[in-house]
């Protein structure tokens, strides 16, 4: 079970134990699927922490993927030392510090070939205005490759986690990350219906006509404008078949 951590004075860090009934994990991957934008910290060629806000999607895996302009101060700082942290954090009514966050840590590579193709069609997918200026030559797609994650839920609700901990392993999922493209096509095209009954129903989300803009073992993206909601599998999902199958069944439940 991963612990709820702290800082002591001393700086060694005080444990506890989550709460009972609380996924931390769940919590953490959630919001790694859902927020759309995050500060990101470079540092400087002095050795300076430099933040900026930045807009965000994910990779099959769940790793950040960022569209950045080679005239950004961070993009340049990054080219010259790859170490950077993510604070994916969700907002609200009422005290900021009450709301989930969570920050992940690890080093920043720039995408190439065909991994570059896949990163830009779920980048846009989440950010379709980012269309305008993607193929700019002066803007590449990055990925942070996630060496650790803390996740701060509120309250006696802090735990921390290695990247693989956090991270979906999805050696056994090729079918399903081949069937993504058609299977979302599919969905925004002939299931609007369905997709709007997930969003209210199974995800708590204002009533609207939603769209999917990513799909991963665990779940699927959908969003509405610049809101998001997040679709959970009731288990980790290998292929086509296994999706087609559980779509079914969930749009059921949500009629239900």
């Amino acid at each position: 079970m991963a612990e709820n951590t702290s800082e002591t004075p001393a700086g060694e860090p005080r444990k506890f134990e989550l709460p009972p009934g609380y996924d931390g994990l769940a919590e953490a991957r959630r919001l790694l699927r859902s927020i759309r934008a995050g500060s990101l910290a470079t540092l400087d060629p002095f050795g300076a922490p430099f933040a900026s806000l930045i807009n965000v999607a994910t990779a099959f895996d769940g790793a950040p993927l960022l569209l950045m302009s080679g005239l950004s101060a961070h993009t340049q700082y990054l080219l010259k030392d790859p170490r950077a942290s993510i604070l994916l954090a969700e907002t609200g009514k009422g005290d900021p510090l009450a709301h989930p966050r969570l920050t992940v840590s690890g080093k920043a590579r720039q995408i190439e070939g065909e991994e570059r193709l896949a990163a830009r069609t779920r980048f846009l997918a989440r950010h379709p205005k980012s269309a305008l200026y993607a193929d700019f030559g002066d803007f590449s797609f990055w990925r942070l490759e996630v060496d650790k994650a803390h996740l701060n839920g509120g309250f006696a609700k802090a735990a921390s986690y290695t990247g693989s901990e956090l991270l979906l392993d999805v050696s056994g999922a090729a079918a399903l990350a081949g069937a993504e493209a058609g299977a979302i096509s599919h969905m925004n095209d002939d299931h609007a219906e369905a997709l709007a009954l997930y969003a209210e129903k199974l995800c708590g989300a204002p009533k609207g006509r939603w769209r999917a803009s990513g799909l991963d073992p665990e779940g699927m993206d959908l969003a509405l404008g610049d809101q998001t909601a997040r679709l959970v599998f009731p288990s980790p999902l290998h292929g086509p078949d296994e999706l087609r199958n559980v779509l079914v069944a969930l749009a059921a439940q949500a009629r239900g």
